[in-house]
């Protein structure tokens, strides 16, 4: 280990981990089909619903959260049906992906990068598709940082048969997202965000007409089978051998989430993406998203400064990782991750090390200028 090279990351995933929850990974590995997995199995099941803010059974599945949005259009969905697609971003194409591999009739909903979907237009492409069975959104687009409105949105699918299902795999533990209040079907969620854990564990809950429409469904599966897993949780167990290490560490976060409690978490998350705001607009730089989410800041790159030579000299230099730009957008922002195990020293870290960063590569700055406004949000929000 060279003690003169710490790294620090700040990405929107992986994330910082906890200690507590490392050490818990580092437990010896028991048998999956033992009584004593089954117990710590049971206690994982009840705390994943209050985090869900459910009544119902959340299953968890050894992938990334990926796994888990295949998963929802594998089971929920037959070949030939339509769905409702929302495309403002990355992972919004995603479903769009998904979709159409699965042989379903994807309608899109295109919203400019950097925007949310208005409520109105998903109102009226309902209406216009009477038969569409399912309308996919994220709850967060980690790629441009906007926040769908999803609580506006739930009330226009309970007045048909279609299942809202929702990616909140960055957004979960970070704002509040009642999964049963909200009438949501199906949310997806992955371990390397706000559960602060290494990829691989991603997570789908389920109302009960999700639940009856999975029984239904004509389309092929095997390993992100819901009727399997529901049929071995009745058994305290799980239908293939589950990811046991990161189980361990989950039963830790979510022990730890229920001491802390979601409101405060929520609270926190709040903090950091406010303090880091108030610092970008205080430099003078803009924010990407219109609508943000409090779980990553994204900053438009400033004029003539090379964002592909920023990134790296963060990286490399300074041995702070945020995460670049995908597609489109390669080059062009820096998104700064509030997710995992962060302070409010994370986010003066982030600062400080942009504002070096942006002043070596020639951009007109005051250092500290950032720094300070984040220090004098974090003051005044303890008052």
């Amino acid at each position: 280990m060279d003690l003169l090279n710490k790294k620090f990351l700040l990405t929107p995933g992986p994330v910082p981990v906890p200690p507590r929850a490392l050490l818990a990974m580092a437990r010896p590995v028991i048998h999956h089909r033992l009584p004593e997995f089954s117990a710590i199995l049971k206690r994982i099941r009840e705390d994943l619903k209050y985090l869900f803010q459910t009544r119902e059974e959340v299953l968890f599945f050894a992938s990334s959260g990926t796994g888990a949005m295949e998963a929802c259009v594998a089971n929920l969905f037959s070949p030939g049906e339509e769905v409702i697609v929302v495309r403002g971003g990355k992972f919004g194409e995603r479903w769009g992906e998904l979709a159409e591999i699965y042989g379903l009739k994807p309608v899109y909903i295109d919203v400019p990068w950097g925007e949310a979907v208005e409520v109105e237009t998903v109102a009226e492409v309902l209406k216009a598709h009477p038969e569409a069975r399912g309308l996919l959104i994220q709850a967060h687009e980690t790629s441009t940082g906007v926040k769908h409105p999803v609580e506006q949105i739930a009330p226009l699918t309970r007045e048909r048969e279609t299942l809202l299902v929702v990616d909140a795999i960055s957004a979960l533990g970070v704002y509040p997202l009642p999964f049963d209040e909200l009438g949501i079907d199906a949310m997806v969620a992955g371990s390397q965000k706000s559960l602060a854990l290494p990829p691989g564990l991603s997570f789908v809950a389920l109302s009960a007409r999700a639940r009856k429409r999975a029984e239904e469904t004509s389309g092929p599966r095997y390993y992100f089978d819901f009727r399997r897993e529901f049929k071995a949780l009745e058994k305290e167990t799980t239908a293939f051998t589950p990811a046991v290490s990161l189980l361990y560490g989950l039963s830790e976060v979510l022990s730890r989430i229920r001491e802390v409690g979601l409101e405060r978490l929520f609270a926190h998350y709040r903090l950091l993406a406010g303090a880091c705001r108030a610092g970008i607009k205080t430099l003078g730089l803009e924010l990407f998203a219109k609508e943000p989410c409090e779980a990553l800041t994204i900053v438009k790159v400033p004029e003539g400064v090379d964002g592909a030579k920023l990134m790296k000299l963060m990286r490399e230099k300074y041995r702070v990782t945020m995460a670049g730009g995908q597609a489109k957008l390669k080059g062009k922002v820096v998104r700064i991750a509030h997710l995992g195990y962060q302070s409010e020293l994370d986010v003066i870290l982030a600062l400080a090390t942009l504002e070096m960063a942006l002043s070596e590569l020639g951009y007109q700055i005051t250092l500290g200028a950032g720094v300070s406004a984040a220090q004098k949000y974090f003051l005044e929000a303890q008052r």
